[in-house]
């Protein structure tokens, strides 16, 4: 995309240099006036064969013999490389990359997810699934035409670097997803990002034990270790095998439908602010009941007391069938 920038910029700056050149020698050599002197450089350049404004002399001669050489090889020159673009489809390329780019700078608040690969594509479907805006960073061409057909929005290119993530829109996402398949990878992609944003949260994929610790140095908030994950929930059917497969039905249970929910204390309606859980009601009014409660240090509160109150900055964990979920949403 550089390239071809730069080459279509270079075009522009020399189409436009010969017409000023042209302007200019005819105002200097013959004493046109501006729009006679463009009117000759104009009819020259393109070759069109019009009539002179007055007939020339010698030195105007001489001047319309240097200018037609010139924009012939220079009008050559921006010919054979635009049609290069536009026959080897780089030009359509560039403008959706443009395209892209544009959807990308509306976004707020999205999530990054650098990888599409199995952790990758997963992160994505649940993301779907709440209808969450996200932007994909994956190298690999193929990858970036599937995702392309699917039309997720994405970049192609190394999510290691400050470039890649500034495209991305990294300064205004909420999150950061990294399932690169190698552990120093995510390193990097989680140093550089957290240098980038200060204030967003990082969830990073680990392959190791040993780059647990590496990972929440660097500032990751999170490192998932599917290996490890996939192995407990397996010794979990065999151990508590009805206590797993209802956990497992509070997740997705389709497209959109879910049993669990989060609410944010901020987003409820300022009456509700400094009162209790019970001041809320949302048995009553949804059918859904309250599981969880974080409270603004992060701290965990599992089927928290009904007098429990809701300050700012702090999370509800809802429980609830589809129906009172979506219900909820409808709510808050």
């Amino acid at each position: 995309m550089k390239i071809l920038t730069s080459k279509l910029n270079k075009i522009i700056v020399l189409v436009l240099s010969v017409l000023l050149i042209g302007t200019l020698g005819y105002m200097i050599i013959s004493g046109y006036s501006f729009i006679d002197a463009l009117y000759m450089t104009v009819i020259t350049v393109t070759t069109v064969g019009f009539s002179e404004v007055k007939p020339f002399t010698p030195e105007d001669k001489v001047f319309t013999i240097f200018l037609i050489i010139t924009s012939v090889v220079i009008v050559g020159y921006s010919v054979s490389t635009f049609s290069e673009y536009l026959v080897s489809g780089k030009l359509f390329d560039y403008f959706k990359y443009k395209k892209v780019e544009k959807e990308i700078a509306k976004l707020n608040g999205h999530t990054i997810v650098c990888g599409y690969g199995r952790n990758g594509k997963q992160a994505i479907v649940k993301l779907m699934n709440y209808n969450k805006d996200f932007v994909v960073v994956e190298k690999n061409k193929e990858l970036i035409d599937e995702l392309e057909s699917q039309e997720y929005l994405c970049i192609q290119g190394d999510a290691t670097l400050d470039e890649t993530l500034i495209k991305a829109g990294i300064l205004k996402a909420n999150h950061l997803i990294t399932a690169l398949p190698s552990d120093a990878d995510n390193l990097f992609v989680v140093l550089t990002a957290r240098q980038l944003n200060h204030d967003f949260k990082i969830i990073s994929r680990a392959s190791n034990e040993t780059s647990y610790s590496k990972l929440k140095i660097a500032g990751a908030d999170n490192v998932i270790m599917p290996d490890k994950l996939g192995g407990d929930h397996m010794a979990s059917l065999v151990t508590t095998p009805d206590v797993i497969e209802f956990v497992d039905r509070l997740t997705i249970e389709g497209e959109t439908t879910a049993n669990l929910e989060e609410i944010y204390v901020n987003d409820l309606p300022k009456k509700f602010l400094g009162k209790t859980i019970l001041d809320l009601d949302l048995r009553k009014q949804t059918g859904c009941t309250v599981i969880g409660f974080r409270n603004p240090d992060k701290d965990y509160i599992i089927n928290p007391e009904a007098h429990t109150k809701l300050v700012q900055n702090a999370h509800l964990i809802v429980l609830g069938r589809p129906e009172q979920i979506a219900k909820l949403r409808e709510l808050f």
